[in-house]
This record gives structure tokens, sequence and C-alpha cells, in this order.
């Protein structure tokens, strides 16, 4: 559940990602629109620098556009908007604008500083601007300040702007509460539909699913895989002798053991009842084969038991190749095959047989 989460909220981020800078590209379009308006009407209201300034602001919004189009990297397309956005109103704040209106724009900042990053990036980088916010206020004769603003306009502005920003904070916090609520219910529907509730091992259908991808990877890249069906020999036995709840342990023991035996890229799979199905990427028949023989001196040897009662738990495989079959269900059939085989062959043990280390100190028996 770990891994699947994690892999959800990665895919989850990846795709809020995405929507974010398709935002900030229509937002910067936005920008120069807005930029190059108020910059004519400043020009032919006679406020020439003004005029000049507003559209060199436009000049930074099209080199982000142009070098994010280029490199991709969204991380620098919102860092370069931000520094753009907060000089332009740290801008606004200091010349005021025509009329000494320039501060009202800064109204827009808190929600788009939210937007683009967390909430404390934003509270820092608010926190920041209302310094700059406050020395223009407080320092009108400073070189840089060239408006003036009255003591009713200061308070009626910080006062608004404080309350937009606690409001814009509260709103993002719920949002970011409801989304990831939201994902957390989609990813535990998710894993559900595609865990066995009993094992916590893949289920029929997502196994399918891998399958069918892992078989798309073979005819891209030609990489091998093979699958090993399993079987508990005579389950029926442990259910109708020891009870439902004793067959419903030992499948959980089972399902441990063999999750201790794969390496991290294979796949296991309940596939019906007492049946399991491994998925194993990279691997070729003899992999295949000495891997299952693995599994099954370890479940040969491990004690299964249920309340004091020792299960007589063994199992039986059926290998395949990718390379001995030309379609899924070509496979499945063969390692079903193999499977009836090994059973008839006496249980507990692989078809077809393997001899390694380990089955020459601990051969099946029959053999």
């Amino acid at each position: 559940m770990t891994k699947l989460s994690s892999l959800g909220y990665q895919a989850a981020q990846e795709h809020e990602s995405a929507q974010i800078s398709l935002v900030l590209t229509w937002l910067s379009l936005a920008a120069l629109l807005t930029l190059s308006g108020i910059g004519t009407k400043a020009w032919l209201s006679e406020y020439y620098n003004h005029a000049l300034i507003l559209w060199g602001f436009t000049v930074p919004v099209v080199v982000n556009m142009a070098w994010f189009a280029k490199s991709r990297n969204r991380n620098t397309q919102k860092l370069g908007l931000l520094l753009t956005v907060s000089l332009l109103f740290s801008y606004l704040i200091a010349s005021g604008g025509e009329s000494n209106t320039g501060p009202l724009w800064f109204y827009v900042f808190p929600p788009l500083l939210f937007f683009l990053t967390n909430l404390k990036t934003g509270t820092l980088i608010l926190l920041l601007v209302y310094l700059v916010a406050i020395i223009v206020f407080q320092f009108p004769g400073l070189p840089f300040v060239l408006a003036e603003y009255d003591s009713d306009f200061k308070l009626r502005f910080f006062a608004t702007l404080t309350f937009e920003s606690i409001f814009c904070f509260v709103l993002e916090t719920s949002r970011l509460k409801a989304r990831n609520e939201l994902l957390d219910l989609a990813l535990t529907h998710e894993h559900a539909a595609k865990t066995d509730e009993l094992t916590g091992l893949s289920n029929r259908r997502d196994m399918l699913n891998r399958l069918s991808e892992e078989f798309s990877r073979y005819q891209r890249t030609g990489h091998h895989f093979s699958i090993v069906l399993i079987d508990l020999d005579l389950f029926k036995n442990i259910n109708d002798e020891y009870g439902h709840s004793a067959g419903d342990a030992a499948l959980k023991q089972f399902a441990k053991i063999v999750l201790s035996v794969i390496r991290q890229t294979d796949v296991a799979a309940r596939w019906g009842g007492e049946e399991f199905l491994l998925l194993l990427p990279d691997t070729s028949l003899i992999p295949a084969l000495t891997l299952a023989e693995r599994l099954r001196c370890e479940v040969a040897e491990d004690r299964f038991s249920f309340r004091g009662q020792d299960l007589p738990i063994t199992m039986s495989a059926g290998i395949c190749s990718v390379a001995q079959a030309d379609s899924i269900d070509s496979m499945l059939r063969q390692a079903d095959l193999q499977l009836y085989s090994a059973k008839e062959a006496g249980r507990n043990r692989i078809a077809p047989r393997v001899r390694s280390q380990a089955t020459g100190a601990r051969s099946a028996p029959g053999t």
C-alpha cells in the first residue's frame, strides 16, 4: 500500500504540476496583454516613464515563457513569474502608478502566490512584500519611493490586504485538505480494486493488466519474462479437516513467504482460491525455474500452524517463459499444463524440473 500510495501521489502531483504550468502560460499571456494595454493608456495620459517601465516588464515575461518552452522546467517557470510579479507590484507601490492607484493591483498577489507555492513559502514571500509596502509607506523620502500616501489610505490598504491574505490562506488550506482527502480515498479504492483482500497480493484483474503491459514491453524491446503458476497441494483437505479459518491463515502465511522470496521487481498475485501466479520480468526460463524451486523448498520447510495444529502445506508449480509462447493466453495454458504435470508426478515439485544446489540437498519426494 505504501508503494502504491507513493506512486499515486507522484502521479497526482505530476498532473497537478502540469495543470499549473498550463495556467501559468495563460496567465503570462494575460499579463502581456494587461501590461501592454495599461502601458499604452499611461503613454496616452502622458505618464511616459511609467508606460516605458510597464512595457519593460513584458520583457521578463516573454523571456520566462520562451525559456519554459525550451527547457520545460516548471520550477523555473514558477520562479520566473513570481519574481517578475513581485518586482512589478513593488514598483507599483513605490511609484504609485497613475494617481497613486498602483497599490490596488497588489490585491491580485495573495491568491496568485498561494496558488503557485505552498502555504509556508507563500506566507514568507507575502511577508517580505508586506515589508516593502511598510518601508514605502513609512519612508516616502527614500530615493526609490516616488509616491506618498495619506494615513487613511495606508490603514485601509493594510486592513483589506490582511483580510484578503488570511482569507486566501484559509481557502488554500481547506482546498489542500480536501484534495489530499480525495486523493487518499481514490488511492484506497484503487488499492482495493487491485489487491486481494485476504493475502494483500495483487488480484487476478491487476495481474492480467500487468501481464498485458509486460508482453507489450517484450514485443517492443525483446526483454524476456516468465510466469510461475502455483497451486497449494491438496488444499481442500486443509479446509475440510481444519476449517476455512485455518485455510485463510495458511494462505496469508504463504503470501508472506512468496514476498520474502521474489525480487522487488516481481509481481505476485492470488490467481484464484489456492492458486497463485508470479510474474518475473527480465527473467528467462532457467532463472524462473530456480526461483520457483527455491520457493518450493521454503514452503516445504516452513511450519504452517493454526491454533497449535500443524498444517501439511506444500506447493506445486508450472513455469513458462515468453520465449515458449506467442501470447499471454498461450503462456497461461502452458504454465497450467506444466502445473498439471507436476501434480501428476506426485505434487510438491515444479515442472519442468530443474536441478540446483538447493534441490541436490533437498530433493522433492519421489525424485
